[in-house]
């Protein structure tokens, strides 16, 4: 047939029986509306791809579908490419084309053969979106936050732009609904995961882990599908305040299994196990006697702790900071953090102890202390403390000396010393006693003034009437005082009868007068009878034993040969 007859037949054709005759010229099958074909790229005009899909007209698709996401063209002429024949215009005899549709029908037969075929699928996170994450696997699909990860992710933005392989758990083609998860995936790898590493696990194993939470008393280490649990104590051999010191989140490190329980699968592992125990050769490297320098690492009320090497530390004891007894606190002399330099007192393997000394590298004022203050000497300083026991003098810095309260007066009676001093107050004191090896510095006050009983038999005799101060009140008399340091007892069979309940008589401070009963110098003792100075309490009578204490006789004559001299006495003053 001629073209001419070709176009004479064709204009005597109706629209439908153009339509027909269109179908019968492209052949059954080869290009149909709402399909994908194949086409070639033979010409690229302007902002338009025109597209041979071997149709008598071609299509044209807009370069912006072939471009990427830089803007570059993606194709040339002579290309094949698949687009979607959306629909023919007969009248003009168009061809409308798609790349995207084809894409997209392309990408949801990949989907629909994933689904059958139970595969993965791999996508790129393009946004977030309300519950989730919107991700493209050739066409856009759903990721749930809860499927993401493993564990809760809190911010899901900073995962935008990755690309994961997932597992797609619902799919509805019709609706266009795609819903995927990664999370099933991760879990599928753990287990596998931890199924090796079981078949691995066993004490004193080596392993490489990640650590994937920190807390206050340690970290939690993925050994690959299983959790071990390394503590705090486990870290290091020396101190450390917060596993964060040592380790962060995601942080490969090598441990050891110190301990794995295959029923309740819990692991215990160790960091610093795979690393030699400094204590091994302590003895060594600080020997009694050595001079160390180490850093400030704790300050306790009794003394600081010295960190000599990574795992290693001594105590200064805060009697051993300084040859000063009136530091009252370690941080008064060291704070944490500063380099010190010490001597190594003693060191306790076992125990992992080792015993450090401040001082010791100062001169210790108690050398020279004999020299400076020789027994007998008498020194002044201010009272520094005092004690139910005595008082504390300052003689120079690091050396104070004490009074015991039984050194404090030779007679006057002091419940405690703090009714005659205070603190600050200057004092005199006599050297008594010097014992360098324990520290000891020993002061007397009334050493100062010469003993009153040395002299007590020239100032005082038998039979003589004395007036004193009751000074002590006891069950069995009272003491009256003399004079400073001397005292005598009245027992209570010699008080005077009529004072009723003598009890009530005698207060402290009251005055009384007596006769020398009995002097006993080397006890230090005075006997006294008030009834007989009230019985021969005329001047006389006083005359009289006076007298006979002149008399050559024993000091510890008796009442009785007393009385009776002096009646004998009166006697001869009546003639």
């Amino acid at each position: 047939m001629s073209q001419i007859d070709l176009d004479a037949n064709l204009s005597d054709l109706s629209r439908d029986d153009f339509k027909d005759f269109f179908d019968g010229f492209l052949g059954e099958g080869n290009v149909r509306e709402q399909s994908v074909v194949k086409g070639t790229v033979i010409d690229i005009i302007g902002d338009w791809v025109m597209v041979d899909v071997g149709y008598k007209a071609e299509g044209r698709i807009s370069a912006a579908e072939f471009k990427d996401a830089d803007g570059n063209l993606l194709i040339h002429p002579g290309d094949e490419v698949h687009v979607f024949l959306d629909s023919m215009d007969e009248e003009n005899g168009e061809l409308r084309l798609s790349k995207e549709k084809a894409d997209q029908m392309k990408a949801w037969d990949e989907v629909a053969k994933a689904v059958e075929a139970d595969a993965t699928v791999t996508g790129n996170i393009v946004a977030r979106v309300k519950g989730g994450l919107s991700v493209y696997i050739g066409v856009k699909a759903f990721l749930p936050g809860s499927q993401v990860d493993l564990r809760p992710v809190k911010n899901l933005d900073k995962l935008i732009g990755e690309t994961y392989d997932f597992k797609i758990i619902k799919f509805n083609k019709k609706r266009g609904n795609i819903v995927l998860s990664r999370r099933v995936l991760l879990e599928q790898e753990r287990e596998a995961k931890r199924r090796k590493t079981i078949e691995t696990l066993k004490p004193g194993v080596i392993m490489t882990g990640v650590i994937k939470n920190i807390t206050d008393y340690g970290a939690f280490v993925d050994l690959g599908g299983i959790d071990g649990l390394l503590h705090i104590t486990d870290m290091s051999y020396g101190r450390i305040q917060h596993p964060s010191e040592m380790f962060e989140v995601s942080q490969s490190i090598e441990v050891k299994v110190l301990k794995f329980d295959p029923d309740s699968q819990r692991v215990s592992l160790g960091y610093k196990q795979i690393r030699p125990d400094p204590w091994e050769e302590a003895d060594y490297k600080y020997p009694v006697g050595a001079i160390v320098r180490g850093k400030v690492v704790s300050i306790p009320d009794y003394g600081a702790f010295v960190e000599l090497e990574d795992g290693i530390e001594g105590l200064v004891h805060i009697s051993e900071m300084t040859w000063n007894k009136r530091i009252k606190h370690p941080s008064k002399l060291v704070n944490i953090g500063d380099i010190v330099e010490a001597k190594v007192l003693g060191i306790d393997m076992e125990n992992k102890r080792i015993s450090l000394g401040m001082r010791q590298l100062e001169e210790n004022p108690w050398d020279r202390v004999e020299e400076l203050y020789p027994v007998g000497t008498i020194v002044n300083g201010k009272v520094r403390n005092i004690t139910d026991f005595g008082i504390f003098v300052g003689i120079e810095d690091g050396i104070d000396g004490l009074v015991h309260i039984s050194d404090l007066s030779w007679g006057q009676r002091i419940r405690h010393p703090g009714e005659k001093y205070k603190k600050g107050d200057d004092v005199e004191a006599r050297v008594l006693n010097i014992d360098k090896h324990n520290e000891r510095f020993s002061l007397g006050m009334k050493q100062l003034s010469e003993d009153p009983w040395l002299s007590v038999q020239g100032r005082y005799f038998l039979g003589q009437v004395i007036e004193g101060t009751v000074v002590h009140k006891a069950d069995f008399g009272v003491f009256v005082e003399l004079e400073d340091g001397v005292e005598g007892l009245v027992h209570v069979s010699e008080l005077n009868n009529s004072a009723g309940e003598w009890g009530e008589q005698y207060k402290e401070g009251t005055k009384i007068q007596a006769i020398i009963l009995a002097i006993d110098p080397r006890d230090r003792k005075i006997s006294l009878s008030e009834k007989a100075a009230e019985e021969g309490g005329s001047d006389d009578n006083r005359q009289g034993g006076q007298a006979y204490s002149r008399q050559p006789s024993s000091s510890t004559a008796r009442l009785g040969d007393i009385m009776g001299d002096i009646a004998r006495n009166m006697s001869r003053n009546d003639e």
